[in-house]
């Protein structure tokens, strides 16, 4: 029971949840990658450029959107990944005239597992008594 106890303790502890936070954050960027891969990956800008289909990722024109998706950390364990064009929210939801082009939701479900085992080690490392690295 005093093995519970002190696992316990250090997971609940301060440095437990700043390592926890790193790790989402960490996940959070994973996420913001493979977004801004989808849109980049065989996009071609200006003159050439040709709009993606429906249902598939958007294809980079200006990389306005690419660039626009960021991860911030909002709370110690809390972290939102956000594309912040303007018109990212049309793009991955579609409009009255224009099917979805989603590019957040393919990242995060692609991202899930991996996010997951992120934070699964820094709960392990802690519980085990590990030291909050970085």
């Amino acid at each position: 029971m005093a093995n519970f106890s002190a696992k316990l303790k250090r997971i609940t502890s301060p440095e437990a949840k700043r390592q926890v936070g790193a790790a989402l954050f960490a996940a959070g960027e994973e996420i913001e990658v493979a977004a801004a891969l989808s849109i980049t990956n065989g996009a071609v800008s200006g003159k050439g450029h040709v709009p993606s289909a429906p249902g598939e990722p958007p294809n980079a024109d200006t990389h306005v959107l690419d660039r626009s998706i960021e991860t911030n950390q909002v709370a110690p364990l809390r972290v939102e990944v956000s594309a912040n064009a303007p018109y990212a929210v049309h793009l991955e939801f579609g409009t009255s005239k224009m099917a979805p082009r989603p590019f957040m939701a393919p990242a995060l479900a692609a991202k899930r597992d991996d996010a997951a085992k992120l934070v699964a080690r820094a709960v392990s490392h802690i519980s085990k008594g590990g030291k909050v690295t970085g």
